[in-house]
């Protein structure tokens, strides 16, 4: 076996940086609502794919740069957070049952997508795609940089309002025991709500950051379910870090193991882990 160069082994490292930050990104709603909220929400996937669509419709038709659709589907995506957090509340879904109900969700989202953007692939061409520059002997890609500066960045911060802020210790205080904070005056539910929301917007970020590295098909988004569940529970539920430790950890580790062994080794390895 001719073993890979060292400029290969690099750039395919790199490539596993930032697909794993995209891995830690998607994974960052969901493993807080799991963790916190205790909803296993794969309407995650789906609002993350809606998320990508509309941008590339706005990007597309309306001629806004995809990074300024941000102010329309971040507070837009928010406010179906919490509708959602509503509806499960409002029923009274269990974990485990939150599980089918939001597979219910993704479903409904799927046939919204196709009905509006068929199942065809979909490609946004923006002045970001072909965008990319050199360091050393490396080719660093402009979409997949901005997706990693954005993972990092909302997952420091918060992380860092998990810790410091009032309404982050509520939080926690409300997944550990809900009727002892409630008891100290914590309103579960409209924490709930909140976290619900950022949630869901967290899921748009991670969609527009899915519009522009990658092409899209409405039945894509549940190739992307097995990978993050394994970066979640990996990082661990409630986590704001780990998701993005973890996705990492998993892409280089496929981005490895593709340049040695075959691409059909890579969900072997990430799933071993």
């Amino acid at each position: 076996m001719t073993l890979p160069s060292a400029t290969l082994l690099a750039q395919s490292a790199l490539s596993g940086v930032f697909i794993g930050s995209l891995y830690g990104l998607l994974g960052l709603g969901l493993s807080l609502s799991w963790g916190l909220l205790h909803v296993i929400n794969l309407a995650h996937f789906g609002l993350a794919f809606l998320a990508a669509y509309v941008c590339y419709q706005l990007a597309s038709v309306g001629g806004v740069d995809p990074l300024l659709t941000l102010a329309v589907i971040v507070p837009l995506f928010f406010m179906l957070g919490v509708a959602m957090q509503w509806l499960l509340a409002r029923f009274a879904v269990s974990p485990l049952n939150s599980l089918l109900a939001t597979f219910g969700l993704t479903a409904i989202i799927e046939a919204g997508i196709q009905a509006v953007w068929t199942a065809d692939f979909r490609k946004l061409e923006s002045v970001y795609a072909a965008q990319k520059f050199r360091v050393g002997g490396l080719f660093v890609p402009v979409p997949e940089l901005i997706a990693l500066v954005l993972a990092l960045a909302l997952s420091f911060g918060i992380w860092a309002a998990m810790r410091y802020t009032d309404l982050g210790r509520a939080m926690r205080a409300l997944a550990e025991d809900a009727p002892v904070a409630a008891a100290f005056g914590i309103n579960r539910r409209a924490h709930a709500l909140v976290l619900s929301g950022v949630c869901g917007a967290l899921a748009g970020i991670a969609g527009v950051c899915l519009a522009l590295g990658f092409t899209l098909t409405p039945a894509q988004m549940y190739a992307w379910v097995g990978v993050v569940f394994a970066a979640v529970l990996l990082g661990g539920l409630g986590s704001a870090l780990g998701p993005l430790v973890a996705g990492i950890l998993i892409g280089v580790s496929e981005a490895i193991t593709m340049v040695f062994l075959s691409p059909s080794w890579a969900p072997i390895v990430s799933f071993t882990l």
